[in-house]
């Protein structure tokens, strides 16, 4: 199994967890990115630097991930991509991305960014803590699970 990474916006205590799920789990995490970035010293883990551009690193994850496979994001339209190559996605946060949520979530973030553009509304995600930190492990447990189950079918 591999999980992957859009790793230009994901918390390094969200990377740092996943590794550690990894190790345990023994399957492979590749990070994708724009920019160069510090790679974890662990033979589990790659680092893919794909050429700088407009949505570079989401092209590369939806042209390379592999239904069966799940994919960290917080980028909702990428995660939508995702989800109808029947790859699973999950936010940092511990937010499932799915069918049965797509059209709500993206509606969500037009209506934000709409409202940012105007200049009625401001400021970025809430600060990544413990509450957050635990949503995902959770989270990826049960995917993680369920993906492998899947697998063994």
């Amino acid at each position: 199994m591999r999980v992957w990474i859009d790793a230009d916006a994901c918390p390094k205590a969200a990377k740092d967890q996943l590794i550690k799920f990894a190790l345990k789990r023994r399957f492979e995490v590749l990070l994708v990115a724009g920019q160069s970035q510090i790679k974890p010293a662990f033979a589990c883990v790659r680092l893919i630097v794909v050429p700088s551009g407009p949505d570079a690193a989401d092209d590369y994850l939806v042209e390379h991930a592999l239904p069966g496979e799940l994919v960290i994001c917080s980028d909702v339209p990428l995660a939508d991509r995702l989800i109808k190559k029947g790859v699973a996605a999950l936010d940092p946060r511990g937010r499932e991305f799915d069918a049965g949520n797509m059209g709500e979530r993206l509606a969500v973030r037009n209506l934000f960014t709409d409202l940012r553009e105007q200049g009625q509304v401001g400021g970025g995600p809430a600060p990544y803590g413990e509450r957050e930190k635990q949503a995902f492990a959770n989270a990826l447990d049960r995917i993680l699970t369920r993906l492998a189950r899947q697998a063994r079918q």
